[in-house]
């Protein structure tokens, strides 16, 4: 905590046990001091701001009418989080977040008891939230699950699923819908709000039990007129009549910002027998700082900055951002190519795709947290003679494999994936690293595989994937900026299945797959240093194999090594089946896998990351001389952490 913020009441409240004890009056003050806090903390350490400043009376308001943490209360998407976490036992941590060893800049389970369910990707909570609802009934056990979705998360259809499968947990499930784009209801104020007191009330679910089972003894028919009559007439003064469908009892939109709008109703809730119930509370983002409330993104994800001022931290200015280089390519090649059209799941500036649309709006489609739909509308597209381009994140995409199967690789369907944050991505730890999709891919009949190892080859792989119409393809790069070489004024068509050497020797021979290779370069540097000639082949494709290349410098070499930025089932395992199926192996060639390790890695730098997962220089000279048994082995590492 800074010497200049004075956060009295905060400073009595480190756990929920101790903001029970408050009274409601003093529940404004404390809101004000925990939105100053979390301002403070992300500033200094970076992170997801606005998401946060939006949530924060509604954290103090659930946490103080609720019995955490035997009620589940579950964040989704998890980045909201950053509150709840300072008022759950982790204040003193919270300006480690999204740093090695610090918290994670999700809710974690290993974390606190006060994370019941981990939460980095979307629209899992009321799946979840229900699954500890019905426990706790099965087992006789007090406690709710508590869903606090936001109204992105509800675009995924995962959400609607879970929706229509709760009735049977009754009150012990509460899902509360965070609209924090306005995008669902109207503007809300004191009439909505006494609405929602009103229906959420003991003295109006009474009337209404009451006249339910009075209404019991009339005809089944007019019974069930009598029933929707009532709902549909809630529903359209409140705007629920969806959820009501879904078997929820409906209650907003309230102010989540005003304490004496939420607190009643929370606590009719917690208090109801009637149930599941939805409340729908209406935030914004960015709420109660000045500079994320004006901002265009609402201060989403920022880097380090100046709370007095809003300026951001700079980075260092460098190398174009993957994301940037991908959307200019593609939105370059349709200016020529009408049957190209971009796909993005709720990431337009994440994966390049806002830039594809300002040139092209009419082609390019973000379908909302919905990346099984865009897959399949993907396919949709390819099946009528377009060009379509599904940019999604490589996490992200793991939520559509069936649909990659099922309607993309067994129909032979030209999708292109454009395939953001492959390898390790940092700050947002294992959750968000794209550490399976080339083993996920390179497994399926039909598919072709590729991965960039620099901005241009990105090019190169853009403008490949835009003519190859034989099938799906996909082309894997990294999150953050290229390595800094020039950008091509006109991209190469590759050959498909083709890599490159890009230096030639005689006794070791590197075959690496993606944004490794400048490590490669720098670990052949070192071995001929050493008086070993090094080979380093930039493989371009997992899938199909260059089974010329790799025969070649399997029988020519003592040595061969891969390296890729992915889990275990990648190029190295499709190349050690090829060798074996050729007997590259049966004259005594030492082969050699290098891939990122059999576990999920916690967040910190990038550089940190791959130094912990051994993929870096020094890890390829000490696995090529322990594979020699030469002298110097290990000892690469060693000097390199002097």
């Amino acid at each position: 905590m800074t010497s200049t913020l004075s956060t009295p009441l905060l400073d009595t409240v480190p756990t929920p046990d101790e903001l029970r004890q408050l009274k409601p009056e003093q529940l404004r003050q404390l809101s004000d001091e925990l939105r100053a806090e979390m301002i403070d903390a992300v500033s200094v350490s970076g992170g997801h701001l606005g998401s946060g400043l939006g949530v924060v009376e509604l954290t103090v308001a659930i946490h103080y009418v609720f019995n955490t943490p035997d009620d589940k209360l579950i964040w989704d998407v998890g980045h909201q989080c950053y509150p709840h976490k300072i008022i759950t036992g982790r204040r003193d941590r919270i300006r480690t977040i999204r740093q090695g060893g610090g918290l994670s800049g999700f809710t974690k389970r290993a974390e606190s008891e006060y994370d019941p369910f981990g939460a980095a990707h979307s629209s899992t909570s009321i799946s979840a939230a229900l699954g500890f609802a019905i426990a706790n009934k099965l087992n006789d056990r007090p406690g709710r699950g508590i869903a606090v979705i936001g109204d992105g998360a509800m675009s995924a259809g995962m959400a609607y699923e879970a929706m229509n499968n709760a009735a049977q947990a009754g009150n012990r499930l509460v899902v509360i819908l965070n609209d924090n784009d306005m995008s669902i209801a109207p503007p809300v104020g004191g009439l909505s709000a006494y609405l929602a007191r009103m229906v959420s009330s003991s003295e109006y679910l009474g009337i209404r039990s009451l006249a339910s089972r009075a209404v019991q003894k009339m005809s089944r028919r007019l019974h069930e007129v009598v029933g929707k009559a009532e709902e549909y007439t809630r529903g359209m003064v409140t705007g629920g009549t969806l959820f009501e469908e879904l078997g929820f009892y409906y209650v907003g939109p309230i102010d989540g910002h005003n304490l004496d709008h939420l607190v009643p109703v929370l606590e009719n809730v917690r208090d109801t027998s009637e149930g599941p119930v939805l409340i729908h509370v209406v935030t914004e983002k960015g709420k109660g700082y000045k500079p994320a409330e004006e901002s265009a993104d609402k201060y989403h994800g920022v880097p380090k900055f100046n709370v007095v001022t809003g300026e951001k931290q700079k980075g260092s200015a460098g190398a174009p951002a993957y994301q940037n280089v991908f959307g200019d390519t593609l939105a370059d090649l349709a200016d020529t190519d009408s049957r190209i059209c971009a796909i993005t799941a709720a990431m337009p500036s994440g994966t390049g795709v806002d830039r594809f649309a300002q040139r092209h709006p009419n082609r390019s489609f973000d379908v909302g947290i919905a990346e099984q739909h865009g897959v399949t509308f993907a396919a949709g597209l390819a099946a009528q003679g377009m060009r379509p381009f599904a940019a999604i994140y490589s996490t992200f995409l793991q939520r559509a494999y069936d649909q990659v199967v099922h309607d993309v690789a067994i129909q032979n369907l030209p999708v292109r994936f454009a395939i953001d944050r492959a390898g390790l991505v940092g700050a947002d730890g294992c959750t968000h690293a794209g550490a399976f999709d080339i083993t996920y891919l390179a497994t399926l009949p039909n598919m072709v595989v590729m991965a960039a190892a620099d901005e241009a080859e990105l090019v190169h792989m853009t403008y490949t994937a835009a003519q190859y119409d034989d099938g799906p393809i996909a082309f894997r790069y990294p999150r953050g900026n290229g390595v800094g070489v020039p950008l091509p004024e006109t991209p190469e068509l590759l050959e498909i299945g083709k890599g490159r050497v890009v230096r030639e020797g005689s006794k070791v021979a590197i075959l690496s797959l993606g944004a490794r290779l400048e490590e490669a370069k720098k670990a052949a540097d070192q071995l001929e240093a050493k008086g070993l000639s090094t080979t380093v082949a930039d493989m371009r494709f997992a899938k199909p194999l260059d089974e010329e290349l790799i025969a070649r410098l399997m029988r020519t070499h003592e040595v061969a090594v891969t390296i890729e930025e992915g889990a275990i089932g990648g190029l190295g395992a499709h190349v050690l089946t090829y060798a074996s199926d050729e007997g590259l192996t049966d004259s005594g060639l030492k082969v050699r896998t290098m891939r990122l390790p059999d576990m999920f890695q916690d967040q910190d730098s990038p550089d940190k990351q791959y130094a912990e997962a051994g993929l870096n220089a020094p890890d390829i000279v000490d696995t090529v001389l322990r594979a020699l048994r030469h002298n110097s082995s290990g000892m690469e590492e060693e000097e390199a952490r002097a």
